[in-house]
């Protein structure tokens, strides 16, 4: 069994090392320009078109990432540069899960205790208790109900908050309630203090948080976007801020990355950023998950984590 690897800021001869002891039977290799070789499954990252394209006994593309619109984007052009009938995988969970539970947690908590209000208060050197928000009233809806969805989901269900969640089919989360389709988003919006954003990346869902969108929201929301930049429209959400009608964002994607300089959302006192760091690739958990599934489909066995073209994720 022949294996290739592309990613062109990873640690690759980690990776190689580790994937050949968790696959003692494979050949592992990192691909290079003009590599023709056959290889069984491609482990990858913004992948160039020739590694890919025409590679006969393909069985498997691996995104080395919980996100594929890197791919998927393309294919849009180069529509041949995955074989066909060959599945794409994305990596599910690999501790994304637990990154995007503390991400979300520690900033829901941050907003109910009203750590923002009391820095502003710092810095004006105040001193005056504030009253606190009645947990019933702090609904905290996610928009996208996939695998970090709904660990999200569970983590704030867990500290008692009342949580929903939005995405194209109904979902069954313990103790969250479930809203699917266009027709259901208003409802959804209409009952949300913290919105936020998980959503995959498809055309449907670019600059689908906008001015219409965030309007909906309960008045002095909150809005924390941790899955892709294209999601949000910047402008919209600063006249949000200044208008009153959310209160605070938490944002790790960005439309341009890096961030510019000159981007009005640094200076935004409501605004907080991180660079897009809300939830990274952990080699070793990604590599056992990986190893795990290529073993899985070596033995005909049935595996999650296949991408839907059609849909994009």
């Amino acid at each position: 069994m022949d294996i290739i690897f592309h990613h062109p800021t990873f640690d690759t001869e980690y990776w190689l090392n580790r994937l050949q002891q968790a696959l003692p039977g494979a050949r592992v290799r990192q691909w290079k320009q003009g590599d023709q070789q056959p290889a069984d499954y491609a482990l990858v990252w913004h992948p160039p078109v020739e590694m890919l394209s025409g590679r006969k006994g393909l069985k498997g593309v691996f995104a080395l990432g919980a996100g594929v619109d890197a791919i998927l984007s393309k294919l849009q052009t180069h529509p041949d540069m995955l074989p066909d009938g060959v599945p794409l995988f994305r990596l599910e969970d690999t501790g994304m899960g637990l990154q995007m539970q503390e991400y979300a947690v520690s900033q829901v908590l941050h907003w109910f205790r009203r750590f923002d209000d009391y820095q502003i208060q710092k810095q004006q050197r105040q001193w005056q208790p504030l009253e606190d928000y009645r947990r019933e009233d702090f609904t905290v809806g996610i928009l996208g109900a996939g695998v970090l969805g709904g660990k999200v989901a569970e983590s704030l269900v867990a500290w008692g908050f009342p949580v929903r969640c939005w995405s194209r089919s109904k979902k069954d989360f313990p103790g969250v309630e479930s809203f699917a389709g266009g027709e259901a988003l208003p409802a959804f919006l209409s009952g949300t203090r913290v919105l936020i954003n998980l959503l995959p990346n498809t055309p449907q869902t670019v600059g689908i948080i906008n001015r219409e969108l965030l309007g909906q929201l309960t008045k002095e929301a909150y809005v924390i976007n941790l899955a892709r930049g294209v999601h949000l429209v910047e402008a919209d959400l600063l006249a949000a801020l200044d208008s009153g009608q959310l209160k605070g964002a938490m944002l790790d994607v960005f439309s341009k990355e890096p961030l510019p300089e000159n981007s009005p959302l640094w200076a935004h006192p409501r605004v907080a950023i991180t660079p897009h760091v809300a939830a990274v690739t952990r080699p070793d958990e990604a590599i056992a998950y990986i190893a795990k599934t290529i073993t899985q489909l070596e033995n005909g066995e049935s595996v999650s984590g296949e991408v839907s073209l059609q849909h994009g994720y």
